[in-house]
């Protein structure tokens, strides 16, 4: 069982990592091998677990030990577990814990693009999509909808941002991902050439002139489909459109012109994943 420690000092440096770390410092390029995430809420932190991902310590309403979090202590080894009030946890953190607990835990290491695809027949590829509620959006529509991986820009949001993490229910430890490059020169050229390479035909969801209707039968029929969606607002960069395999639109109704990326995501995966 985690060692349950009540927190006295909200300046404690043990602290740090759920209170004063930014995303980039829990990355920790510099050092992988001590770089975290924050997952955050019993289920969230149960798939984690499920996952083999490895706790480091837990926060935690003093409330949550006799409740729904009570399951996952026995899990967690004796990691030590930060403990107090509700109000007290909001003033250290800047924010209400979703169902009352967080978990740091290790990052994993990614598999290579290679890897990943390896036996895949459609996979989702993420361009400099910066809002940590859309990624982890898009990863649970992926997970639920037949996708059979993700690959995410150098520019994108972190995938195991807290927040993502959170939106995505658990699934971002469920579906396989990896970076497609480490650097900003490493997208869109060179990915999508490796993509072509491993034998894949490259969609770009954007509104353009002459775009395929995601319904089109060559799309549908496509042994491997690498489905590419865009950041918010500006979509895909016109050299990625470029030079995808097809340009792929969804009919709109009633004069709308588009769907936030999460949407799109979802009705795309339905569409092109189900024929697998």
């Amino acid at each position: 069982m985690p060692h349950i420690i009540e927190i006295t000092d909200l300046s404690a440096p043990e602290l740090d990592v759920f209170a004063r770390l930014t995303e980039a410092q829990l990355r920790s390029r510099r050092a992988p091998e001590r770089a975290l995430f924050i997952a955050e809420s019993p289920k969230v932190i149960g798939h984690a677990l499920d996952a083999g991902y490895e706790p480091v310590s837990l926060l935690m309403e003093r409330r949550q030990l006799e409740g729904p979090a009570r399951d996952i202590l026995a899990r967690c080894g004796d990691v030590p577990l930060y403990t107090a009030g509700r109000d007290t946890l909001a003033a250290l953190t800047g924010y209400e814990l979703t169902r009352g607990v967080l978990c740091a835990m290790r990052r994993p290491s990614l598999p290579a693009v290679e890897e990943l695809c390896a036996g895949a027949r459609r996979v989702a590829v993420l361009e400099g999509i910066v809002d940590p509620t859309n990624v982890g959006a898009i990863f649970r529509s992926a997970a639920a909808l037949h996708m059979d991986g993700v690959l995410v820009t150098p520019t994108c949001c972190d995938p195991l941002h807290r927040r993502a993490v959170r939106v995505s229910m658990g699934t971002v430890f469920q579906i396989p991902w990896t970076y497609i490059g480490a650097r900003s020169a490493d997208w869109p050229q060179p990915g999508l050439a490796r993509l072509r390479a491993l034998g894949f035909q490259t969609a770009a969801m954007a509104l353009s002139p002459g775009a395929l209707s995601i319904e089109d039968s060559r799309l549908v029929s496509a042994e491997k489909l690498a489905i590419v969606l865009g950041t918010e607002g500006d979509g895909l960069s016109p050299r990625t459109v470029a030079h995808c395999d097809y340009t792929v639109c969804i009919p709109m109704a009633r004069g709308v012109d588009s769907l936030n990326v999460a949407a799109a995501s979802a009705v795309a995966f339905w569409q092109l994943g189900r024929y697998k």
